[in-house]
């Protein structure tokens, strides 16, 4: 636990001043983070992600974190987004022909669909610091971090019937719904003390459970591939996507609520 405590408040430390100013920095920190949890996924699956095919997916993940505050810069290519996108993708399938399927069609599927789980989800975070602002990354990530520990603590505490237990054994449906009503508190905080409309409230439901869902896609993942945490670079914590499962779910789903 100690551990845990330390590293979560060195990584808030690094991490929220670099939400706060934005811009730039905050594009290099999405980029870091996604990157990494590619890595973690390609890990999992035991594929080398310093290789060609490795190459490309990296190549498709950052085009698809590409943020739209920048598409001029494609614009003056004559190139769009989904352009590159479409690119890489064939490429991408273009090597299973070259390795003569060692690089098999699964794993050029499974290479493009962590991209695009792990890319959706940080571009919403830099997006969502662009059209929302500061205060709501700072809603979803105290929103998110009282569903953690709310769902922890209650379901230590009055936890009788599990949850999802083939997937995530230790979770109950009474932590999952205590998770859900710390996560409306923090909600009902958020439009007392800020601009954030009184809607945010009922919104906070579904993104409470939809943050719980995508905890439980990452504990699918680790299960399938028999492995505890997806990472080691946060001690006591695991992988960026131990830490990161629920927002990239929560993100993308926030934005489009178009709240702001």
């Amino acid at each position: 636990m100690k551990q845990r405590v330390i590293t979560g408040v060195v990584a808030a430390a690094l991490f929220l001043p670099i939400v706060y100013f934005g811009g730039f920095p905050l594009v290099l920190l999405t980029y870091f983070l996604a990157t990494i949890g590619l890595y973690e996924l390609f890990k999992m699956k035991n594929l080398n992600i310093f290789s060609g095919y490795g190459l490309l997916t990296v190549l498709f993940l950052w085009a698809l974190l590409f943020p739209a505050e920048y598409n001029h810069v494609l614009d003056s290519f004559y190139y769009s987004k989904i352009e590159l996108c479409i690119v890489f993708i064939l490429l991408l399938f273009t090597y299973t022909v070259i390795t003569k399927n060692r690089f098999t069609f699964e794993d050029a599927s499974f290479s493009l669909l962590s991209a695009v789980y792990v890319g959706i989800g940080f571009y919403f975070l830099f997006e969502t610091r662009v059209d929302g602002g500061l205060v709501y990354i700072l809603y979803s990530l105290f929103m998110i971090w009282a569903t953690d520990s709310g769902a922890y603590f209650i379901g230590k505490a009055l936890g009788k019937r599990k949850l999802w237990p083939e997937i995530s054994p230790n979770k109950t449906i009474e932590g999952s719904l205590g998770g859900v009503v710390c996560a409306v508190i923090v909600a009902i905080l958020f439009v007392l003390f800020t601009d954030i409309k009184g809607s945010i409230i009922g919104i906070t439901v579904v993104l409470s459970v939809f943050g719980q869902i995508g905890d439980l896609v990452e504990s699918a993942f680790k299960r399938h591939f028999n492995v505890k945490d997806s990472g080691k670079i946060l001690p006591g914590h695991g992988g960026i996507l131990d830490r990161f499962d629920s927002l990239i779910f929560v993100w993308p789903i926030l934005h489009l609520f178009h709240l702001w």
